[in-house]
This record gives C-alpha cells, structure tokens and sequence, in this order.
C-alpha cells in the first residue's frame, strides 16, 4: 500500500486503543482475531460504522482462555474508543471521559502509531455481508445492559428452552463449568431478544385453522412485523444478523438459539412471497444449491440436526418430541 493512502487511511479510519492488555489475551473485532503481544495497544485503519469487538483473556503461558466477552460499537471517521484492561476483572473497562479525551488527542497525533495493528481491509467485504442491517436503533434496543455479551451470564437463561440431543449437551457442559460460576456472582444480564413463539394458541378458530396456523409460520412472522418491528423488515434482519454474530465471534449460546427461532421461523412460512418463487423455480443457481448443501452439511455433522434425503418435508426430519414439528390436534 502506498504511503499517501496508508496515511489516509489512518487518518479516516477509526481506532481502538487498548491499555495494559496482557500479552496472549485474544482480541478481535468483526472476522479478525489478534493475540496481543508485549508492544500491542490496539487495532487502526476501521472502517467508520457498526463492529463487534471481543476478547478472551488467558492465562500467563497463553495456552488456556476464559470465555469470550463480546459488545457492540458504532464508530464515526477519525473517532478514538478507548479501553483500558482491568486486572482484577480480566476485562476491557472504559476510562473517564477526560482521559478518554487526552488518549484520543495523543492517538491523532501518532504517538500510539507502532502499536496499532492495522484492520484488514480485505476482510472488511465479509463483514459488510453478516451486518448491512444491524443500526444503532438496532444494537440499543438489543444488547444487554453494560453492552456486554458473554455466555457466562446465559447459562440460566436457555434452561427452559427446548434443544436438540446436543444442545441439551452443551447447556449441561456450560451449567457445570467455571462459566456457570461466574454467573452466579454476576448481575449482569442477557441480550432483550424479540420473542420468538412456538406454537400459536388461538380462541375462536376452528381446529382446522389453528392447526394450519401453526404449520405456516406466516401468520407468526407478520404478527411479529407489526407488534415488535413496526411492519420494518429490515430491524428483523439486524436482529437476526446481531444473534448470528454473538454466536460466532462472541460464541452466545443465548444467540445461537436466537438465531435458529428467527430461521426456523422464516424457513416456516409456506405463503411467503420468496419461498414461493424459490419452490417454482425451474432453475436453481448452482451457487445457491452448493451453499445449500453445505449449509445441511454443517448443521448435521456440528448441530445434531437431521435431515431425510428426499423428505416429504421439505427434507427436515423432525423427532416426535421436536417443537418444530407439525402440530396435531385432537378432537373431544
């Protein structure tokens, strides 16, 4: 990269400066992962707009990490966030505004330059690609309170939510883990999710109605639109988006489940413009049918999810005991 553009772009770009983190201590913002060495103080060159920042601190040889601590921040062009490391709660804590002041004026000036590691630029199209619809509006009416997110405050709040064999097997790991313990201690909160419901239980309509209901989603999904988004499709999909990276890069239990209620429900919605268009096509993209199957792929072999080859439903399989299989009503 030219000198003149490299320059220009650290002077554009936002900046992340991290005091006194200690060397291995895992940080990252978006797709990008940095352990911290001796000299790091932080990240340069970020694109002005909505990341997520997390970090796992570890322990003194760096072989051994605590669980991911993830939040959200809009950053604005030349804008400084800074982050000072606190040693007693092995977390990023902000400092005062003031200090904040005279770290920022001292980053613009280049005094941190050397220790900045530069955002990778190359990167930056697949983050676009997982948050073009997470806003400010969005992250507010979402993130726990503190902004922080954490699965070591969830292990409470996914106990009475129904999971699949290994799900089940996770939420057990996590309850009798380190993580649960910390929870326990903690106050700290979960993120304020849209709830998603199961099953729609409805007076005045027929069995045949009712039933219908519940086996296309549509009704749910534009129930949802209108009560908790304003009819705003697109606040839908940031919340989607929001759920499917605290699962990724802040590993979320809470928005993994999150993410499936919201997928599950939209791959439920039989009258739905686009699933109609995609249900008649005569051609399907390759690209779209070779992701599709990875997609499958990866929640059979990662998630426990099974799927019939050639199923009469839309090749999903579902277990007598899954709350996502058809509902059946029984007259008196």
């Amino acid at each position: 990269m030219e000198q003149e553009k490299a320059l220009e772009l650290v002077k554009q770009g936002s900046t992340l400066l991290f005091l006194d983190v200690p060397q291995y201590t895992l940080i990252g913002i978006d797709t990008q992962v940095f352990s911290a060495g001796p000299e790091f103080k932080g990240i340069k060159m970020i694109p002005p707009g909505v990341h997520f920042v997390f970090f796992s601190s570890s322990t003194k040889d760096g072989k051994e990490f605590s669980s991911i601590v993830g939040f959200f921040i809009e950053t604005s062009t030349s804008e400084v966030v800074v982050r000072k490391w606190n040693l007693e709660e092995e977390r990023l804590v902000k400092v005062p505004d003031e200090e904040e002041e005279r770290y920022a004026q001292a980053v613009k000036q280049f005094e941190f330059d050397r220790h900045l590691g530069p955002y990778s630029l190359s990167d930056y199209g697949d983050w676009k690609r997982l948050s073009n619809y997470i806003t400010k509006d969005v992250i507010e009416r979402i993130e726990p309170i503190g902004g922080e997110i954490t699965v070591a405050c969830e292990s409470s709040l996914v106990g009475n939510i129904p999971k699949t064999t290994m799900e089940i097997a996770l939420a057990e790991q996590l309850k009798n883990s380190k993580f649960n313990r910390e929870a326990e201690t903690s106050d700290k909160k979960g993120c304020y999710y849209t709830p998603v419901p199961r099953v729609i239980k409805q007076k005045g309509i027929s069995v045949a109605e009712l039933t219908s209901v519940n086996l296309d989603k549509t009704y749910i999904l534009e129930s949802i639109l209108m009560k908790e988004f304003e009819g705003d499709e697109d606040r839908l999909l940031g919340e989607l988006q929001f759920a499917l990276i605290a699962f990724l890069m802040g590993q979320s239990l809470d928005g993994f489940l999150q993410w499936k209620s919201l997928v599950s429900l939209l791959f439920g919605c039989t009258q739905a413009e686009f699933f109609l268009l995609v249900d008649e096509a005569s051609v399907v993209d390759g690209d779209l049918l070779t992701w599709t199957r990875k997609l499958r792929e990866l929640l059979e072999n990662t998630l426990g999810w099974k799927f019939q080859r050639k199923g009469a439903v839309d090749g999903l399989y579902f277990e007598d005991d899954d709350e996502y299989a058809p509902v059946v009503e029984m007259l008196d």
